[in-house]
């Protein structure tokens, strides 16, 4: 049983008895409970919407959205593609562009308080310093990871990226050793590849940095270095705004810290580009 959950259990008999009439009601169906309202919630069992809101202050929260947040964490890492999808009828069809974006939103702002600068710097730092870095990024991850080691390439020495086969996976790893340092990626619900990887990673000395959504995740349980990201969903797609937010620093921090040489690089790499016209130039548009 989560944590929440047995503490919900173990105050039972401490509650009003409006408040058992909520706990009771989660403890049986908190996958319902996790997506209501406190007036929902309340209009469900029959007590008002600010005996809701006590009881989440009685369970030591901040408030409701503080509970309604520990619940969904429960719920969303186990939920299949096809319940996941059919959570997003709960979103009326006129508010979906408002409600996904204020839900990005709010997953950054969120992300902003979870942040713990001295894991970010420590990143960076290994990052510059690694000989290799690996990034590793399967299913819903793998654009993140994609991204990550795409611009990492103009900063870092060597990268190297994976397919989603585990055993090409740690056949790329065989090589790693304590001066690399790999880059996980992974949100709910986990890839169970990632972590394994991960794990394998630290067998080899390598040192690992998780991108994830808890310390306690997976891959955050054992990861020498932790990057938190509030991840959300609005139906089958996982929402990674936040994510590719922390990524974004990620790299203009390494940029910064690489400065001469990301800027050696991108001169060369302008003369390749122009010479094979990648881009558009101003003449082109005349």
């Amino acid at each position: 049983m989560d944590n929440l959950l047995r503490t919900i259990q173990n105050q039972l008999n401490s509650f009003s008895k409006g408040q058992q009439r909520i706990a009771r009601y989660i403890l049986e169906s908190y996958e319902q409970a996790a997506f209501m309202t406190a007036a929902r919630l309340g209009e469900t069992v029959g007590v008002s919407e600010s005996t809701v809101v006590r009881f989440a202050y009685a369970l030591g929260l901040e408030g409701y959205p503080a509970l309604q947040d520990r619940l969904q964490e429960l719920v969303l890492g186990h939920l299949t593609s096809v319940q996941r999808a059919r959570l997003a009828d709960r979103i009326p069809r006129d508010q979906v562009f408002s409600t996904v974006l204020n839900t990005d939103i709010n997953a950054i702002r969120i992300t902003m308080d979870m942040a713990d600068e001295g894991q970010f710097q420590q990143a960076v730092e290994t990052i510059i310093k690694a000989r290799r870095v690996y990034v590793l990024g399967l299913r819903s991850a793998m654009p993140l990871a994609m991204f990550l080691a795409y611009y990492l390439e103009y900063i870092c020495n060597s990268v190297i990226t994976f397919s989603a086969n585990l055993q090409d996976v740690r056949e790329a790893m065989l090589r790693m050793d304590s001066r690399d340092a790999i880059i996980c990626i992974s949100f709910p619900r986990y890839s169970s590849r990632t972590a394994e990887a991960m794990a394998y990673a630290r067998q080899k000395g390598a040192t690992t940095i998780a991108l994830t959504d808890k310390t306690d995740s997976p891959i955050g349980a054992m990861a020498d270095v932790v990057l938190l990201a509030k991840s959300d969903m609005a139906s089958f797609a996982d929402s990674l705004t936040a994510p590719m937010s922390v990524i974004n620093a990620l790299i203009v921090a390494a940029g910064l810290r690489s400065q001469k040489k990301v800027q050696e690089h991108l001169d060369e790499l302008e003369k390749v580009w122009n010479r094979e016209q990648v881009y558009f130039t101003e003449e082109d548009r005349v």
